[in-house]
């Protein structure tokens, strides 16, 4: 398949890229960004030969781009989802993205009937959390085989090597999003019905799987939280951050700041850290049980990305490869938990540095 990418120069894309240069169900790929020659840096360093670079804004001239690919993988600001998801509809192709952060996500559903109709798919939120994390969760199900009744989601990162004495920002992902997740209030799932959390309000500490160990986390606003109650029949569910000590209080002193100020703190961030480990965690409640998956993803040196980087674009890379296969059938805009496997998306995972484990109990939940 011929697919693009959007927001080829961003931060998560080049892994993206990375990953389907590497996969022989992609032919070719067109990477498109507002920013060209960092587009044709990634193409030239990442794409293998099958990469080709437009500039190209998500509201100008997208859906002409398009021509002639089969998959639009969005790796851009989770704020112009819908403007991408025009696009792939008038161009006719599939559509994958990132996550939409609960209240986006909510808006691109509304989608789902004008994609039956052109006999598409969109998968919304395929990347680390949400994405794998809700592929996990419809293992924790099926591993529970019952009436679930609660769905946990944790999710760290941590770095063996930090940068010392920089006084700089080394973000995971995007800066507004994060601001995003620490402003805007959480949702948590009660007695089956959402209910908003104030920001910053403390999670409680998770044991992460080594080497992350255990967090202090917050709730968050979250993409899972949007679509478990429908996909799983929850009465409670929640999602929880571990962020590391000093970047949360180097991101809670912009908060407040203007967009051109937080463009700039953007811009002068350092790279995602070639070392970081990501890990995530899924537990789930049934009538007496419970199920604990948990997964790590450690960096890929081939490609000089950490574990936090990886573990966002491989899903997305993955979906792409599995819908190529005729594994993803299901038409409409989908949650992963709606239409991804496990058993086809856990071993794709695999093979890019992430590793699973899961644990059913026969006792409570952790706290």
């Amino acid at each position: 398949m011929k697919v693009a990418v959007l927001g080829a120069a961003g931060t998560v894309a080049p892994a993206i890229v990375r990953d389907l240069a590497e996969s022989e169900e992609c032919s070719s790929l067109l990477l498109l960004d507002r920013d060209g020659p960092g587009a044709e840096a990634v193409a030239a360093r990442h794409g293998a030969g099958k990469a080709s670079t437009a500039r190209i804004d998500a509201c100008d001239g997208l859906a002409e781009a398009l021509d002639g690919c089969q998959v639009l993988v969005n790796a851009a600001g989770y704020r112009i989802n819908l403007e991408a998801m025009e696009a792939a509809l008038t161009a006719g192709c599939h559509y994958v993205d990132l996550g939409g952060l609960y209240w986006m996500t909510a808006r691109q559903i509304e989608l789902d009937e004008r994609f039956i109709e052109a006999d598409l798919l969109a998968v919304i939120g395929m990347g680390a959390s949400p994405g794998q994390t809700n592929v996990m969760a419809e293992r924790v199900a099926r591993e529970l085989g019952e009436k679930v009744t609660e769905m946990h989601v944790s999710v760290a990162t941590t770095d063996p090597a930090p940068p010392a004495g920089d006084g700089l920002l080394r973000l995971p992902h995007a800066l507004r999003t994060l601001i995003d997740e620490l402003t805007m209030p959480a949702i948590v799932i009660e007695d089956a019905c959402p209910r908003k959390v104030a920001p910053l309000s403390p999670g409680g500490t998770v044991a992460f799987p080594d080497p992350v160990g255990p967090v202090e986390t917050i709730f968050a606003l979250h993409s899972e939280l949007q679509t478990f109650t429908r996909s799983f029949g929850l009465t409670r569910a929640s999602f929880r951050l571990g962020l590391p000590p000093e970047l949360r209080r180097r991101l809670e002193a912009l908060v407040g700041i203007g967009d051109d100020e937080l463009a700039a703190a953007a811009a002068a961030a350092l790279p995602p850290s070639d070392q970081a480990v990501a890990a995530h965690v899924v537990a789930g409640r049934s009538a007496g049980r419970t199920a604990l998956l948990t997964a790590v993803t450690r960096p890929i040196e081939a490609w000089g990305m950490g574990g936090g980087i990886v573990s966002v674009a491989a899903p997305a890379a993955a979906a792409v490869r599995l819908i190529a296969r005729g594994r993803i059938e299901p038409v409409g805009v989908c949650a992963p938990e709606m239409c991804v496997d496990p058993d086809d998306l856990i071993p794709e995972l695999e093979q890019r540095g992430c590793t699973f484990v899961l644990e059913v109990r026969d006792r409570s939940l952790p706290a």
